[in-house]
């Protein structure tokens, strides 16, 4: 009797980029160290188990700013509300592993500090802060999650311009001066479950003010009132700027963007080598040309490309 095999579903763009870039040995990832599962709620003297009251999450009813829809459709992003094309199913399949491993299931423990998502590359022009939008933007759109995108690309911060908004205090400032609420920085936009917490002023001091304690109070801040906020951050490329390695280690995850054809192997794994202050890494292939399995993602809508 033949045996019948089932077709091989194709693969993502991050099980692809595993594929052709044997990284698993430079990194440990958060899937290996076997992390415990989340304790449970404490006993008091008699035994009994006290139930703990969870806080109440913050509805933001203030004013919105507006997202220039074809600046983003321009630039070929990910349109809210718009056609279902390839790079949307692209960016639905990656941010379904980000968040499983930022939630957790029934089966796996959530990633501590998972919903902490760092978006970075190895060198400058790889496409990090394309994908952290578009990541952004593919969250944005879930039913029980809502996204705060961060430019923490201090140096050369480009989340504003891509979406059309005007600069204002971000991150840095927050770090910077303790009188100042990192609340009080974020910019709500008119896209539903999106907002953008600027890089803030630039100081030659980024990376020492990342390492103080202070960074994971403010950090701590952006989701302690609100369980369903997902923190995506835009970070400076691994070699060429120092507030990368830092970043990392106030994550749960780490996406690293490699570009097909142009990221080498050694760059890699040099990235990677400082990007050890977080334990669940992944690969993000960009800048594809062609697909080996010769999926087309959204075809399937009408919308192909």
């Amino acid at each position: 009797m033949n045996q019948y095999n089932p077709p091989r579903k194709p693969a993502s763009l991050l099980e692809r980029a595993g594929e052709i870039y044997d990284y698993i040995p430079a990194i440990r990832t958060g899937d290996q160290q076997g992390r415990p599962a989340e304790s449970a709620p404490p006993e008091n003297a008699s035994g009994h188990v006290t139930p703990v009251t969870p806080r109440p999450v913050e509805v933001y009813d203030g004013p919105r700013v507006m997202v220039d829809r074809d600046k983003l459709r321009e630039a070929g992003f990910i349109v809210p509300d718009g056609p279902v094309t390839g790079i949307s199913e692209e960016f639905r399949i990656i941010k379904r592993q980000l968040l499983l491993a930022a939630k957790g299931s029934q089966k796996v423990a959530p990633v501590r500090h998972g919903e902490r998502i760092l978006i970075c590359s190895a060198h400058p022009n790889e496409g990090k802060t394309f994908c952290a939008l578009n990541l952004a933007l593919s969250i944005a759109a879930e039913k029980d999650n809502e996204v705060l995108l961060v430019d923490a690309d201090f140096a050369k911060p480009s989340i504003l311009s891509s979406l059309g908004l005007e600069g204002s205090k971000g991150l840095m400032d927050a770090l910077a001066d303790p009188q100042l609420p990192v609340e009080n920085c974020i910019i709500h936009t008119d896209i539903p479950g999106l907002a953008i917490l600027p890089a803030g002023d630039q100081t030659n001091a980024d990376t020492e003010y990342l390492a103080s304690a202070r960074t994971e109070q403010v950090l701590n801040r952006l989701t302690q009132n609100n369980p369903h906020r997902i923190v995506i951050f835009d970070s400076p490329p691994a070699l060429s700027a120092s507030p990368a390695s830092v970043l990392a280690t106030h994550v749960g995850q780490v996406l690293m963007v490699v570009k097909a054809d142009e990221t080498t192997e050694s760059a890699l794994r040099d990235a990677l080598s400082l990007m050890g202050g977080c334990e669940h890494i992944q690969l993000l292939l960009n800048g594809t040309k062609f697909s080996p399995t010769g999926r087309r993602f959204g075809s399937y809508y009408g919308y192909g490309e």
